[in-house]
């Protein structure tokens, strides 16, 4: 019984990160931002502002965060 629910839970663990990594931005709305090091200030900037913690939320702020930067 304990050996199945453990499956179960690596199962949904997995599919969670898989549906949460998915859902980052990584297209911005203005062709001429559209590139690599745009990306990476942006994002840098966005670290700088919301830092890590331990809950994991602040991947959420990231995202949220270059949305506002244009990002989709």
């Amino acid at each position: 019984m304990m050996s199945s629910t453990f499956k179960y839970l690596i199962l949904f663990s997995v599919l969670g990160m898989l549906f949460a990594c998915a859902g980052f931005p990584s297209e911005n709305i203005d062709p001429n931002k559209n590139n690599k090091d745009i990306f990476r200030k942006d994002l840098s900037e966005c670290k700088e502002d919301y830092g890590e913690s331990s809950s994991g939320i602040h991947y959420k702020q990231w995202a949220n965060c270059m949305n506002l930067k244009g990002w989709k």
